[in-house]
Formats: structure tokens, sequence, C-alpha cells
């Protein structure tokens, strides 16, 4: 399972995830690519660890929104947070993400800090590092 940083952002480092359970705690202000669903249960698992920010696949939005139900559990936190849409970037394969995803969903956090729908993952993680 993949754990990889790719870059550096203003200070920030870009950490690529194919599971978020794959985040640790060293990883206090890293900018998290995070290829799983963006969901209740991912949306714990990026709480424990302060990021500077965090993006997520949108698994399809689901049911009720269940697949983007993390974004507004982030805004909580003052965590800016982004879905990526399924149909741009696999579920479960961060490098596909980086390279090929569009944003789908922004929370409103990242969306103070100029991220928006459409936006490819490389230009939105560029934006939220500021």
């Amino acid at each position: 399972m993949l754990r990889k940083t790719v870059a550096h952002e203003n200070g920030h480092p870009v950490i690529l995830v194919d599971s978020i359970t794959k985040i640790e705690p060293g990883d206090d202000g890293a900018i998290i690519v995070s290829a799983s669903h963006g969901g209740q249960s991912s949306g714990e698992f990026a709480l424990a660890v302060p990021l500077a920010a965090v993006l997520f696949n949108d698994a399809g939005i689901g049911k009720e929104e269940a697949g983007v139900a993390a974004l507004p559990m982030l805004d909580g936190r003052g965590t800016p947070a982004c879905a990526v849409s399924h149909d741009s970037g696999r579920i479960g394969d961060a490098v596909d993400m980086w390279e090929h995803g569009t944003i789908s969903r922004v929370n409103k956090e990242a969306a103070n800090k100029g991220a928006r729908t459409g936006m490819a993952v490389q230009e939105a993680v560029r934006t939220l590092a500021g």
C-alpha cells in the first residue's frame, strides 16, 4: 500500500496514501492526498492528526452524501478538505488521483483558501498550501 511524499508546497509535505489509515502522528502539518473514500470513518482518521489539508476520493458521493461526510467533519476542526471525483481518479490509487484527479467537492475551509470544484488535484494542493 503506497505512502509517498511527492512534493513540498510552502513548507508542507505532500504525502500520497492509498489508504487514510496510513497517515502517521508525524504527519502534523502535511497535505494528504488519500485514495480512501471521504466517509465518516476516513474523517475520523484524518481528525487524529492536525493536517494542513486532506483530499479524499468522493467514491461516487453515495446515499445521503456518505462518500464525502468527512468534509464537514473537518470543517469543524478548521481543516481544509476536498473530494476528488471517482470519475477522474481511481479509488484506492493515490498516484492516479494525483496525476489525473479533479476536485468534485470542497469544504468551507478549503473554499476559503481558494479551492474550488473542477480544479486539478495538483492545482488544489498548491492553492491549499497557500
